[in-house]
């Protein structure tokens, strides 16, 4: 249990990083494409992947025609898809409003994936101080958006179809990794490597800027960077941490887990503002922690 809490903590810091990529790059307006960004972290994904693959590293094993198609469609729900969505999302709306909806995504896998055998008592403390925590948080947020327009409610539409996205994959991924305990960690996560792969080629060929656009571009070179970091560590790594918690804790547990990745996702976008966090919103962090220690005690 203690290797899967801290392989979902472990995945919950990598993923955090996707969240301020975005702000770190000009999207739209001349800048780079959502597309573009969606795109470069996961085609970095499926070449780790695939090179994973072809060397041989650890086991050499390939997926049935069954297995392909179900990382396939894993894909879209949990990567290509989700990701996209929630880079339109922060572009419409910022970073905090969009991190915030994502992070009740463990409240509604902890209702929909709740173990047969745990009492609905027992959950209940870590849903109350984690759904106080975002609501402390949003309601500290809100004069920053207050006021944005139509492109702010639109971004929050994206981040909450994000959502769904996301929640479906945690619970879909973790019964499938269930029921096929033959398939390890690793070989999971380069099979949906290389599915998103090929899904990002082509999304790019579809709506993304073309080469020479992009290499001409003053940050071309952050741009290749974040595309590396983002493919590497928050996607293929962090893949490989959170199949680890799905094979190891219920959906629950592991849903109370992805807090970490708003509470990250939150310390991230505070240092690139270059300020720390109000007193609502340090407490806010508090109770999202709280809230984790609660649920793991829970499911003990």
């Amino acid at each position: 249990m203690l290797t899967g809490i801290l392989a979902g903590l472990g995945a919950g810091a990598l993923w955090g990083l996707v969240f301020v990529a975005p702000r770190m790059l000009a999207m739209g307006q001349g800048g780079y494409s959502s597309v573009d960004l969606t795109a470069g972290r996961f085609a970095v994904y499926g070449l780790v992947a695939a090179g994973v693959m072809l060397l041989g590293l650890g086991r050499r094993r390939w997926p049935t025609m069954r297995q392909a198609a179900a990382a396939l469609g894993m894909s879209v729900l949990g990567f290509s898809g989700y990701y996209l969505l929630l880079v339109l999302a922060i572009r419409d709306a910022g970073t905090e409003m969009p991190s915030l909806l994502i992070g009740t995504i463990p409240l509604w896998i902890m209702l929909l994936g709740k173990p047969h055998g745990l009492r609905w008592s027992a959950l209940l403390p870590g849903l109350a101080l984690t759904l106080a925590g975002l609501l402390l948080m949003m309601g500290s947020t809100h004069g920053a958006t207050a006021g944005a327009g139509l492109h702010f409610w639109r971004g929050i539409g994206f981040a909450v179809v994000s959502l769904v996205s996301w929640t479906a994959f945690a619970i879909l991924n973790s019964a499938w990794l269930k029921r096929h305990p033959e398939v390890n960690a690793t070989d999971w996560a380069n099979w949906l490597g290389v599915a998103t792969g090929l899904g990002a080629l082509l999304m790019w060929l579809a709506a993304g800027s073309g080469v020479q656009l992009l290499a001409a571009r003053d940050d071309s070179m952050r741009f290749a960077l974040l595309c590396v970091l983002a493919g590497f560590g928050s996607t293929w790594l962090a893949t490989i941490l959170w199949n680890l918690a799905s094979q190891r804790l219920s959906a629950s547990l592991c849903g109370q887990l992805i807090v970490s990745e708003t509470l990250f996702a939150l310390l991230y976008s505070f240092a690139w503002d270059g300020h720390w966090p109000t007193l609502a919103q340090l407490f806010a962090c508090v109770l999202f922690t709280l809230g984790i220690l609660a649920s793991i005690r829970a499911h003990r």
